[in-house]
């Protein structure tokens, strides 16, 4: 892939979703190997741009890729409430 190709592919919505969404899986993931705040802190801004960027892949054509990306971070957003009780 050349890297014309990655620049387009960083430009999509659905990437920068999907993207985001496993930045804040392995944040999640981090914080529930080792509950410091920092960690968790962490964890929740992550959430939150994944949170931001589904919203704006939301407006996409391809709803399965979003719907997707959704449902993982939700699973990921529960793992960190579960954290933070």
């Amino acid at each position: 892939m050349s890297n014309s190709d990655s620049s387009l592919q960083s430009q999509n919505p659905i990437s920068q979703a999907q993207n985001s969404v496993e930045t804040a899986h392995n944040a999640v993931t981090q914080a529930q190997s080792h509950p410091s705040e920092q960690l968790i802190e962490q964890a929740e801004t992550a959430v939150q741009r994944a949170e931001n960027a589904i919203e704006q892949a939301g407006l996409s054509l391809n709803q399965q890729a979003v719907d997707q990306a959704r449902s993982d971070l939700e699973e990921d957003q529960a793992a960190l409430q579960s954290l933070e009780s």
